[in-house]
């Protein structure tokens, strides 16, 4: 079973549905389901975060696709939308705020207004 992203013109996932394992009765699934659909289609993979795969084994294209993610063909990888604009992606595709949350084991949320991590109040 593999995962297929179905990109807008903008690059961005628009659909995720599960199909074909690529090279199944030796076919580019890739290219079937974008033909298909007349869509560009990209294969995706479902254990694949923050550019680590889950299990152990190759990441592919950074991120597990989701409804919203831009597909950049300049690094083969699926970018979650940015949270704040003062975020930046760092190599592993994931957006990093310019200050570290802190490690303290309190919940905090961005304020980027303040450029800072505001502890919540549970």
């Amino acid at each position: 079973m593999a995962h297929y992203a179905f990109l807008d013109s903008n690059n961005i996932v628009t659909e995720v549905i599960v199909g074909k394992n690529e090279g199944e009765d030796g076919v580019n699934w890739e290219v079937w389901y974008g033909d298909f659909r007349g869509q560009v289609c990209k294969r995706t993979s479902y254990n694949t975060v923050g550019n680590v795969h889950n299990n152990g084994g190759t990441p592919y294209r950074g991120n597990y696709a989701g409804i919203g993610y831009t597909y950049r063909a300049d690094i083969d990888a699926f970018v979650p939308p940015q949270p704040f604009p003062s975020w930046t992606l760092d190599a592993n595709v994931v957006w990093q705020a310019p200050v570290a949350m802190p490690t303290d084991g309190k919940m905090y949320s961005w304020n980027e207004e303040t450029q800072t991590w505001v502890e919540v109040n549970g």
